[in-house]
């Protein structure tokens, strides 16, 4: 179905409770519906906003346009949770009927302030002429839920020598003082992000551009997100427009991070490369938090722009990551699935062999929802690893290369097909002796934790409801294998 401008930006006050309900029912017919992972109830969901912890819960918000699975009007969508894993809808947040969002409540995030939380847009507005005009705005939530959209943007224009791509602030706090960093465009159609300064979340200055070395690094850059973890800066970011180099950059847009402190005062930060954070197909957009204990917690949208989903002609589309625990080892950015989730383990089957170059299944290993943990070691086959969600027809491949030093995650014959433009397949080096795969799989998605966090695979996949196998293979050669999965409770 193409959906037309109007329909794109039909608000959800202007349909029929009895047509809401109808697509509630259509989605809930979907046999790809989730089963512990934050999804939309109707229609699409996007980018995760306002990660935060305010008033003893986590408030995550995510852009969600409710009345089919396309980028149409977008709001901000509430969800709270006391422990990371269990979730409660709470409802429109931010609901884009004014003039300084009349086209979209577009990504932002948010700060405790004043005993309130401050969650600060972008605002999208659209002229007779079908112009951007991009505003940053700011809404207050108290301590009863009560969420309060100031009248006027706190940002109310785009500085000279940038575009109307002008998105996505993300605030934080260094002494007295707030700042928040915007994706941008530069005139010339390169990626950027700006800075901004503000004493008190209302009054905020123009800094400048951030002073990096990938001036001519895309066209866009989306979602910027900046933070410490002891000491050590991260910038991550999500550019628009990269081509393809070796195994990097195949999906149809990219996340990654640089290391480097940003310095506020000069607007320079001396960084590493870019490196992409996830290896698999369907990342993007990710978000951090502080916890209150100091941990380092991030989610992504489990989707990409511009891509059709299978999902979609059932009125749905999109999920949100799991949430993961940042750390910096080494120099290298690891991400974990946050302990809390272990609280969701239900009935456990262990299993472990020798795998002398064959296919094998173990008793009680088989579902569409699970955790699994298998770890490969005294290897010396060209090639082992995992395939699950199997049947006569469909599997997922997740194996190491040992004679190239890859992991690689095959999805081509993993059920409905998607993306298959940006072809099949993702793989990145890793030299290894030792090979841990930590999977999450659920009814339609897979997120892979390759050795503690050292790589990260994230991928949706749509198998038929029948392909519940999982088998552990060797292929010219052996490997000792020790696997463990849980089912996971809701």
């Amino acid at each position: 179905m193409e959906w037309t401008t109007k329909q794109r930006y039909t608000r959800i006050e202007e349909v029929t409770p009895q047509e809401l309900q109808a697509l509630e029912n259509q989605v809930n017919e979907s046999p790809w519906r989730q089963t512990f992972h934050i999804q939309p109830v109707t229609g699409l969901l996007n980018d995760p906003n306002g990660f935060s912890f305010y008033n003893g819960e986590y408030h995550l918000f995510y852009q969600w346009f409710p009345l089919g699975p396309v980028h149409g009007i977008k709001y901000w969508y509430h969800t709270k949770s006391k422990n990371l894993t269990s979730w409660e809808n709470v409802g429109i947040a931010i609901r884009p009927n004014d003039e300084i969002d009349s086209h979209g409540a577009y990504s932002g995030s948010a700060i405790e302030y004043n005993n309130e939380l401050y969650l600060m847009y972008t605002g999208n507005t659209r002229d007779e002429n079908w112009v951007r005009h991009p505003y940053q705005n700011m809404a207050v939530m108290d301590a009863d839920g009560a969420i309060t959209k100031w009248a006027n943007p706190v940002i109310n224009h785009v500085p000279s020598g940038y575009t109307d791509h002008f998105r996505d602030p993300k605030v934080w706090k260094e002494q007295d003082t707030f700042y928040a960093v915007i994706g941008a465009q530069r005139t010339d159609e390169t990626g950027c992000i700006v800075l901004y300064s503000s004493p008190n979340m209302k009054d905020w200055t123009f800094e400048g551009e951030v002073n990096t070395n990938m001036e001519t690094f895309g066209y866009m850059w989306e979602c910027p997100d900046y933070f410490t973890i002891n000491g050590q800066g991260i910038l991550v970011f999500s550019p628009q427009g990269l081509a393809p180099d070796g195994d990097k950059y195949h999906n149809i847009y990219q996340s990654g991070y640089c290391l480097g402190n940003l310095d506020v005062k000069t607007k320079t930060m001396t960084h590493s490369e870019f490196i992409e954070l996830d290896r698999g197909f369907d990342f993007y957009a990710p978000q951090s938090m502080e916890a209150p204990d100091g941990r380092r917690i991030m989610v992504g949208w489990m989707g990409l722009p511009e891509v059709d989903y299978p999902t979609d002609k059932h009125g749905w589309a999109h999920c949100l990551t799991l949430p993961r625990e940042i750390s910096i080892e080494k120099g290298k950015l690891m991400q974990r699935p946050v302990r809390e989730l272990e609280l969701k383990r239900g009935t456990k089957v262990e299993a472990e062999d020798v795998l002398k170059n064959e296919s094998k299944s173990f008793d009680g290993f088989y579902g569409s929802s699970f955790e699994l943990i298998a770890e490969f070691i005294n290897a010396d086959a060209d090639s082992f690893g995992i395939e699950f969600r199997v049947s006569e027809q469909e599997k997922t491949v997740l194996l190491y290369d040992a004679a190239q030093k890859k992991v690689v995650l095959d999805r081509s014959n993993s059920g409905a097909p998607v993306g298959t433009a940006f072809g099949t397949s993702r793989q990145c080096i890793l030299d290894a002796t030792k090979l841990k795969f930590h999977l999450f799989v659920d009814t339609s998605s897979v997120e892979i934790f390759v050795n503690d966090g050292e790589e990260v695979f994230t991928s949706r996949i749509f198998p038929d409801k029948e392909s519940i196998g999982i088998r552990f293979f060797a292929h010219s050669g052996q490997a000792s294998c020790k696997a463990v999965k849980w089912t996971i409770g809701g």
